[in-house]
């Protein structure tokens, strides 16, 4: 019996898992020192994601996509994490640029735009965050303005996972400045459009084989390019950020077993003071905690997508996966870093790598703060509504 707990996967999960197993193992893992050292973006890697299907798993296969679940998302995530953590998030990014399309698009928007990721390959890129409108998106400065039956979409979204790389950005965009998030609308703009720049690309402590800019919008778009009406946006972009949770916390165990594991091997052979190192309780104790929080947070999270796989809203118990697996995952990378010591500290290292690459799963997709507000306020919520009862 492994030490971490492994999820019971359906025969669909399993098969998507192992392909993801697969491609990390010989592909993957190979190239992911080189990918963050040089700060590049892997286009062989996504090359592989498409071959595989696994760049398209996530949309309905009458879309011409893998359809398949959640669980299986979060299966091939953990796995690619394991291998490349920036590997792992250019796919969580292609299937968070997609989901509002998927979710609210027309009919039309969907046979344009949702066909064209299986089809041509290409990405949406999920334009919401900017300067001062990041864990508070209802401040943000981003304006769409009527104008010649379209829109006028002027401003900055800063940090956009894949800007530059993808072929359309999902853009939120305030149409009536003051009035908060009922005033915030979405729509679809191609990256090539007179009037859409790929700015600064981000210099990062981790995930380095990941793209995020500052795109810079002064472009204008036809009426029929918007995809959620004001005082509707800011509900579809959480509702896709809740499963983006979800899939970051995926991402975070992934990252974790494969600190956990190298921790470990390392502690089990290595000898000081005539042990080995796990057999020292300042070791072997911290092992036994990452283990312990591990296997909590692979079930946590696997039950979580399960859970939205059948229908169930996720919004809380996505927080809580999110939460609970990135903190976890701090911890590992922390022991690896400390139970390989000065070898730890220095390039190359895998466990000096993941400590960079982990954590950026504290801060996308909201905050371990902003998951901790939005629990305290269900908390309030839930037993201020008991009392009045």
């Amino acid at each position: 019996m492994a030490i971490i707990w492994d999820p019971p996967l359906t025969e669909e999960a399993r098969s998507w898992r192992d392909i993801a197993r697969r491609l990390a193992h010989d592909q993957l893992a190979p190239l992911a020192a080189e990918i963050d050292r040089d700060q590049r973006y892997p286009h062989e890697n996504v090359q592989a994601l498409h071959e595989s299907g696994i760049g398209s798993m996530f949309i309905p296969k009458e879309y011409g996509g893998g359809g398949a679940s959640l669980v299986a998302f979060c299966a091939v995530i953990e796995e690619l994490a394991r291998a490349c953590a920036s590997t792992s998030g250019i796919v969580a990014t292609l299937q968070l640029g997609a989901l509002p399309l998927l979710r609210a698009g027309t009919c039309a928007q969907k046979d344009t735009y949702i066909r064209s990721i299986v089809a041509r390959r290409e990405s949406i890129s999920f334009a919401l965050s900017e300067r001062e409108a990041g864990s508070d998106p209802s401040n943000m400065q981003t304006l769409a303005v009527p104008e010649n039956g379209g829109w006028r979409l002027r401003g900055e979204k800063r940090w956009i996972g894949g800007g530059g790389e993808c072929a359309y950005y999902v853009v939120f965009a305030q149409t009536e400045p003051g009035k908060g998030r009922a005033g915030i609308a979405a729509f679809i703009v191609s990256a090539n459009a007179d009037g859409v720049r790929d700015d600064a690309r981000e210099d990062k402590m981790g995930m380095r084989g990941t793209v995020n800019t500052t795109v810079v919008l002064d472009t204008w778009v036809p009426d029929e390019s918007m995809i959620a009406a004001p005082g509707k946006a800011l509900k579809l972009a959480l509702e896709a950020l809740n499963v983006g949770r979800v899939v970051v916390a995926a991402q975070s165990n992934g990252i974790a077993l494969a600190a956990f594991t190298a921790a470990a091997r390392r502690a089990a052979v290595r000898t000081t003071f005539g042990q080995h190192l796990v057999d020292h309780q300042g070791i072997g104790f911290k092992l036994s905690d990452v283990a312990t929080r591990l296997s909590a947070g692979r079930m946590l999270a696997y039950e979580t997508a399960r859970s939205f796989d059948t229908g169930q809203d996720v919004a809380l118990i996505g927080a809580q996966a999110k939460l609970f697996c990135s903190e976890a995952a701090h911890d590992a990378v922390d022991i690896g870093v400390q139970v390989f010591g000065g070898e730890g500290f220095v390039k190359p290292s895998l466990v000096e790598r993941l400590y960079r690459d982990q954590r950026a799963t504290e801060i996308y997709e909201g905050t371990s703060e902003i998951q901790r507000l939005v629990l305290a306020r269900a908390i309030h919520a839930e037993f201020n509504n008991e009392e009045q009862a």
